[in-house]
């Protein structure tokens, strides 16, 4: 799997492109959170579930229905729970689908594991990409040390970090279709 920091860049720099207007702050944190999410899995590490089974591992919370179920029920409590203005939730659910499933994206492009479900539970098999740049994280705080967390970190910094960097810096200059009609 990538790293936290990875997955949580990538979910905060979506966030920005798709809704750039900085009050929409507490959205891109959301959608931090969202890329993160599908790691909730690990837990099943603890109760014994196999790696390679539907719960396991880059299963079922890695796939693309996680992804739309997670952002539906998101925007789902949103809507309910809304008091001030916020983004067009269309604009929402499609930010925090793709945060969400951007952590299969990239853990498909590690170095290590299984690979990703992506059409959990429909279709079993995982898939990694033909192109594999990002050095797989270590499972668990602990083992997230020593000369291992820099590897990691170095090829986040240059596969994920600094793609993020790009855009951002190309949307600043140029601006972005979302904020156009503003």
């Amino acid at each position: 799997m990538a790293s936290i920091f990875g997955h949580v860049a990538l979910g905060v720099t979506l966030g920005k492109l798709l809704l750039p207007d900085p009050r929409y702050l507490r959205y891109w944190l959301l959608a931090a959170a969202c890329a993160f999410l599908p790691d909730i899995d690990v837990l099943g590490f603890k109760l014994h579930v196999p790696y390679a089974s539907l719960w396991g591992h880059r299963g079922l919370t890695h796939s693309l229905l996680a992804a739309a179920v997670v952002a539906s029920g998101a925007v789902g409590i949103g809507h309910l729970a809304r008091r001030r203005a916020g983004p067009p939730p269309g604009r929402l659910w499609l930010l925090l689908f793709l945060a969400t499933a951007s952590h299969g994206v990239l853990d498909a492009m590690t170095t290590g594991g299984l690979g990703v479900a992506f059409f959990s539970p429909f279709w079993p098999e995982r898939y990694f990409f033909g192109f594999c740049p990002i050095e797989v994280s270590p499972i668990g705080v602990r083992n997230f040390v020593g000369s291992t967390v820099w590897r990691v970190l170095q090829s986040e910094a240059i596969w994920v970090v600094l793609p993020c960097a790009v855009l951002l810096t190309l949307q600043r200059f140029f601006g972005s279709p979302a904020s156009a009609g503003r």
